[in-house]
């Protein structure tokens, strides 16, 4: 009986608590901390946090060591704006979570909250955690709505609980899209958008029952939602392209100074790069926008996180989903426009976690700090070299993927079976 218990026992203790003490030693460390980058450093690892980084090799009793010589560390990568977790395939027929038509809950899209809907399990998680991606910004991409609900800040690991902070920002869209979804103009855009600002405001500190009376445009459920974003406790993150959209951002900052607005795309940003940063607005951007896909996005260049980065913008950078893998590509390319090489890794580390409140959990190779990180081949801005192993949590995690098992099963055939009965 005892010892079914302690088999009980163990098994509800976390992974995290059965992590390894690891100390990875001779490497070149990009902290992304006041400690700077470090040659022939040592990251020592307990508890599945860090403990400390040294510019020395240390006693290393009771420390699992992986000789790291001639290899690059950084922070584990977060995937600034994606809806991983959420989506397989966006053109299913089936549940998409990502997606969202109408219901009597949200007539703005502000209640809803993608932390009930996260799939840990997703195929996706995979696929981008073996590139270096370790936690990443996820909320909905399709509400036909002025929001896009309540967006979750998770991790990729192996794990049945993935949320590192939920209700971590609040998404919506100006631009194009937003003005088509509701009906058709941004002169009912942005009105909009000041009437349910308005009425989360009034929403603030009341308590509303089945019986309360109100009548505004959006849901109780949905001004209840608003109310820390209208208290500037969670971050607004405004979708806009071209430079008319931009200033109307800049212009709802003045109006409401207590607010916490991030500008998602800025692709017309570099204009106005200067005003963006007087206001003190981040930006997380795909650096790679260079054609004009829309009207909105005449003025787009490869040059514009490098003129953004250059005019004091803090700028992070997010594909959405699939390709979040690809973001240390993006990365090394905006570099190779300009952007200097510590500003494309801040790109895709430290700037993500101070944009979205969780610098004090992820972002960085720092003392007591979640031990998320990557061992790399070389420079991770370089396309030729690649995440050779990968750690969330202080536990190392399995490099491979559905992808990678595929392509194991055929690269290796067996001569003498037809391929169905060949497992991957």
């Amino acid at each position: 009986m005892k010892l079914l218990l302690t088999l009980i026992l163990l098994s509800l203790i976390s992974a995290s608590a059965l992590a390894k003490n690891i100390a990875i030693v001779d490497a070149t460390v990009h902290t992304m901390t006041e400690q700077g980058s470090l040659q022939n450093a040592t990251i020592l690892i307990k508890d599945g946090k860090i403990q400390t980084v040294l510019a020395q090799r240390p006693d290393l009793a009771g420390y699992e060591v992986i000789e790291a010589k001639g290899k690059v560390v950084t922070p584990g990568l977060i995937g600034a704006f994606t809806s991983l977790g959420l989506v397989e395939v966006s053109s299913s027929a089936g549940t998409v979570d990502s997606s969202y038509d109408k219901s009597a809950i949200s007539s703005t899209g502000a209640a809803l909250d993608v932390a009930y809907a996260v799939n840990p399990h997703s195929s996706l998680m995979a696929v981008s955690r073996i590139e270096g991606v370790t936690s990443a910004a996820t909320t909905m991409s399709n509400t036909h709505q002025l929001f896009q609900g309540q967006g979750a800040i998770i991790t990729l690991a192996d794990t049945n609980s993935p949320i590192i902070k939920r209700a971590a920002f609040m998404s919506a869209v100006a631009g194009n899209q937003g003005a088509d979804d509701l009906g058709g103009s941004r002169a009912a855009l942005w009105v909009t958008l000041e009437q349910v600002l308005s009425e989360a405001t009034f929403a603030q500190g009341k308590t509303f029952t089945p019986a309360s009376d109100w009548h505004g445009i959006s849901t109780v459920a949905d001004a209840q939602a608003l109310v820390p974003v209208v208290a500037g406790k969670v971050p607004l993150m405004i979708e806009a392209h071209r430079v008319a959209d931009i200033l109307q951002i800049i212009a709802l900052k003045q109006r409401h100074p207590q607010l916490n607005i991030i500008i998602l795309r800025a692709t017309e940003g570099w204009q106005v790069a200067a005003q963006i940063a007087q206001a003190g607005i981040p930006v997380i951007l795909n650096p790679e926008s260079n054609l004009p896909y829309e009207f909105d996005q005449l003025s787009a260049t490869l040059a514009n996180a490098a003129r953004l980065h250059g005019a004091g913008v803090l700028i992070a950078i997010g594909m959405n989903t699939h390709n979040i893998r690809l973001a240390k590509q993006h990365a090394g390319n905006a570099v190779a426009n300009g952007l200097p090489w510590e500003a494309g890794l801040a790109a895709l580390t430290i700037n993500p976690a101070r944009i979205f409140g969780v610098a004090d959990k992820i972002g960085a190779i720092k003392a007591g700090l979640q031990a998320d990180l990557v061992i790399w081949s070389g420079d991770p801005l370089q396309i030729t070299e690649a995440a050779e192993q990968v750690f969330i949590n202080g536990a190392a995690v399995a490099m491979e993927s559905r992808q990678t098992k595929l392509r194991d099963r055929y690269l290796h055939t067996v001569t003498d079976k037809s391929m169905h009965y060949q497992r991957p």
